[in-house]
C-alpha cells in the first residue's frame, strides 16, 4: 500500500474510533498511539535495518537458531541457611529438570564477613546461603559435577573471592578451570547506586574487576567474568529507558576500565554478559531486550572498536521481576511470572530465573520453587514460543518502541558521558535521583489509583495469614558460627598468616595481579571475612553519596 493511501486509510479508521472510545481514568500508560502503522516506523524499509538473528546489530537475538537450536538455561536463584540445606535444593532443583545452578548468598557473605563476626547475627543464612570459607563451599557443591553444570554466583564486592573458591573447588573435584562455565554477578557500580553491597571505593573495586577479567581470559576461559545488572536499578524504581541506559553506561565503564589497565578489547568483552529485569508491560519488555542488543553491539563496535562477533552480541540472563510479586492474593503472583517468562523468552534471554508465588512473603518453599521452574517449562514445551525467532519482528509497534527505548536510553547515556561516565555520575548522585523519581513517580501512580495492581489497590479481599512458608531456624546460625570455630582450629595457622600476607603485599602493589593471591589465601582456608579485611585495611570503605 502506497504512503497516501496509508494515510488516508488511517485518518477515516482513526475518525471512526474516536467517536467510539471512552477514556479509562486507570490507563493513563497506554501507548502514545492507539494503533501503528508502517508511518510510525521511521519509513517502510525499517525491516533491512534489523538485520537478521545471530548477526549485527543482533536486534533479533544472538544466535541465527536462537531457541530452535537451543533452549534458554533454566536457571532458579536458590541458597539458604547452611551450605547443606542448600545443596540438598540445589539437587532437588536438578533433579526436577533445573539445567543451571544459580547460587544466592546471605548478606553477610555479600559484604564481606564472616558468620561469627558480630555484625553478621541475626543475618546469617536468611536471604542466602553463608559462605565463611572453602569448607563450605566444598558442602554446596557436593555431589554436582563442576565440569557439567554452569553456575551463577550472585556475589559483587567480594565476587573475586567466591570465584576463587569456586575453582579451588572444581580443582579438588580434578576439573580443570578451563573447563568451568558459569557467571559472577561482580558489577559494583550498580551496588553504588542501587543496591547496596559494597565493599571498598570504587577505584580499587574496578581494579578487582579488571583483574578477574585479566585472570579468567587466560585461565577460565568459558566464565563469564561480570553480569553486568539492570535488574536492580530496576527493582529500585527506574523506567525500561532508565534501566537499559544506566546498565549499558556502567557497561562501558567496565570495558574502558579493562582497556585502560592494557587489556584488548576482544581478549574479554565475550564474556561479558548482562542481567536483565522481566517486568509487568510484556511488550515493552520485549522491546528493551531488542534495544538492549542493538544498542550494546553499536556501542562495542563503534567507540571501542571490537571486531570479534562475540564482543560485539549483548548476551543476558533475566529474572523475573521481584517488587512486582504482592504479598496480598499471592496466586496471582503466578500469573505475573508467567507473563514475564514470556516476555524474556520473546526478547530472546539467554538463561532465566523465575520467582515463586511466595517471595514477596518468604524464600519460596519446594512446591512453590517448583511450580516457578514449571512455568518456564511449560512455556519452553508447550506454548510455540520456542519454536519461531524473533516472532514479533516486523510488527509496527514493536519496531516503534524497540527505537523509541533505543533513542532514550541513548539520550541518558550522552548526559552521562557528559557527566564524566558512569563513575562520576554514581558519585554526584545523579544516577540515584533519576531512579529515586521514578519510583517516587510510580508509587504515588498507584496510591492515586492511575496505575492498578490488582489485589493491591484495585480487586482486594479480605484475606487470612499466610501458611507454609519457609522459615530459617535460628539453629542455622549457631551451626554456622561452629563449623567455622572448628575450622579455624584445625587448619594450619601459619600458612593462613603468610597467604593473607602476601595478599596485603600484592594490594598494596597496584601493578600486582590479585587473583593469584586470593586464590592462595582461599585453598589455606584463610575465611571470606579474613581475606576482605586484609583487602578493607588496604583499599578502605566505601561511604555512600547521600546529597541526593
Amino acid at each position: 500500500m502506497e504512503i497516501e493511501n496509508i494515510k488516508k486509510a488511517f485518518e477515516v479508521w482513526d475518525e471512526n474510533a474516536s467517536r467510539s472510545v471512552k477514556k479509562r481514568p486507570e490507563r493513563e500508560h497506554l501507548p502514545e498511539q492507539r494503533i501503528y502503522t508502517p508511518l510510525d516506523s521511521e519509513g517502510l524499509d525499517y525491516l533491512s535495518d534489523i538485520g537478521f538473528p545471530g548477526e549485527y546489530p543482533f536486534t533479533r537475538g544472538v544466535q541465527p537458531t536462537m531457541y530452535r537450536g537451543r533452549l534458554w538455561t533454566m536457571r532458579q536463584y536458590a541458597g539458604f541457611a547452611t551450605s547443606e540445606e542448600s545443596n540438598a535444593r540445589y539437587k532437588y532443583l536438578l533433579e526436577q529438570g533445573q539445567t543451571g545452578l544459580s547460587c544466592a548468598f546471605d548478606l553477610p557473605t555479600q559484604i564481606g564477613y564472616d558468620s561469627d563476626d558480630p555484625i553478621a547475627e541475626g543475618e546469617v543464612g536468611k536471604v542466602g546461603v553463608a559462605i565463611d570459607s572453602l569448607r563450605d563451599m566444598e558442602i554446596l557443591f557436593d555431589g554436582i559435577d563442576l565440569g557439567k553444570v554452569s553456575t551463577s554466583m550472585t556475589i559483587n564486592a567480594p565476587a573475586a573471592v567466591l570465584l576463587a573458591m569456586y575453582i579451588a573447588v572444581a580443582k579438588k573435584q580434578g576439573v580443570p578451570s578451563e573447563q568451568l562455565k558459569g557467571t559472577i554477578q561482580n558489577d559494583i557500580l550498580k551496588e553504588y547506586a542501587a543496591r547496596g553491597t559494597y565493599i571498598f571505593p570504587p577505584k580499587p573495586s574496578m581494579r578487582l574487576i579488571t583483574d578477574i577479567f585479566r585472570y579468567c581470559s587466560k585461565r577460565v576461559p568459558l566464565w563469564n567474568t561480570i553480569s553486568i545488572s539492570g535488574y536492580h536499578i530496576r527493582e529500585a524504581g527506574s523506567t525500561a529507558a532508565q534501566e537499559l541506559a544506566f546498565t549499558i553506561a556502567n557497561g562501558i565503564a567496565y570495558v574502558q576500565a579493562a582497556i585502560d589497565a592494557g587489556l584488548d578489547v576482544d581478549d574479554f568483552a565475550g564474556r561479558l554478559s548482562f542481567f536483565w529485569n522481566a517486568h509487568n508491560n510484556v511488550l515493552e519488555e520485549v522491546c528493551k531486550f531488542r534495544a538492549s542488543r542493538k544498542i550494546w553491539s553499536k556501542i562495542m563496535k563503534e567507540r571501542f572498536g571490537a571486531k570479534k562477533t562475540k564482543s560485539l552480541a549483548l548476551r543476558f540472563h533475566t529474572q523475573t521481576a521481584g517488587s512486582m510479586l504482592t504479598a496480598q492474593q499471592p496466586d496471582n503472583n503466578i500469573v505475573r511470572v508467567t507473563l514475564q517468562t514470556v516476555a524474556a523468552v520473546l526478547g530472546g534471554t539467554q538463561s532465566l530465573h523465575t520467582n515463586s508465588r511466595d517471595e514477596a512473603l518468604a524464600l519460596p518453599t519446594e512446591d512453590s520453587v517448583r511450580t516457578a521452574l514449571r512455568t518456564q517449562q511449560i512455556v519452553a514445551f508447550e506454548s510455540g514460543l520456542a519454536d519461531v525467532i524473533d516472532p514479533l519482528a516486523g510488527s509496527y509497534y514493536i519496531e516503534s518502541l524497540t527505537s523509541k527505548l533505543e533513542k532514550e536510553a541513548l539520550e541518558y547515556i550522552d548526559k552521562i558521558d557528559k557527566l564524566g561516565g558512569a563513575v562520576a555520575a554514581i558519585e554526584n548522585g545523579y544516577v540515584q535521583k533519576e531512579i529515586q523519581d521514578s519510583a517516587y513517580a510510580w508509587q504515588k501512580e498507584i496510591e492515586n489509583e492511575e496505575r492498578i495492581i490488582v489485589g493491591v489497590n484495585k480487586f482486594t479481599i479480605e484475606e487470612p495469614p499466610a501458611e507454609n512458608l519457609l522459615r530459617i531456624d535460628e539453629s542455622a546460625e549457631k551451626s554456622q558460627r561452629e563449623k567455622l570455630k572448628k575450622l579455624k582450629a584445625e587448619r594450619n595457622s601459619d600458612e593462613v598468616k603468610d597467604s593473607l600476607y602476601n595478599l596485603r603485599i600484592k594490594c598494596e602493589n597496584e601493578k600486582e595481579e590479585l587473583m593469584p593471591a586470593i586464590i592462595r589465601c582461599v585453598e589455606s582456608y584463610a575465611t571470606l571475612g579474613e581475606i576482605c579485611g586484609v583487602m578493607r585495611e588496604v583499599f578502605g570503605e566505601y561511604s555512600p553519596h547521600t546529597a541526593l
